[in-house]
């Protein structure tokens, strides 16, 4: 609500039963307009990305949307 959290990843134990935690984290994480993430491929992805970013080799122009890459393929 303080606008302190910009991405959650959330990824469950196998053992535990975590439907209503799942469904309780995504509707807040809609509702405040937050990004989150459900596996770890998707979290490493997420921390490289960012790290690139932060580092200088995602400038603007190099960092585009799926669907910004989908629409240069001819």
């Amino acid at each position: 609500m303080n606008k302190e959290v910009c991405l959650v990843i959330n990824t469950p134990k196998a053992k535990r039963n975590y439907a209503e935690d799942r469904k309780t984290i995504r509707k807040v994480c809609l509702k405040y307009k937050v990004s989150y993430i459900t596996t770890l491929a998707g979290a490493m992805a997420a921390v490289k990305g960012i790290e690139a970013v932060k580092g200088g080799n995602g400038g603007e122009g190099s960092v585009k949307s799926l669907q910004e890459y989908h629409a240069l393929i001819k």
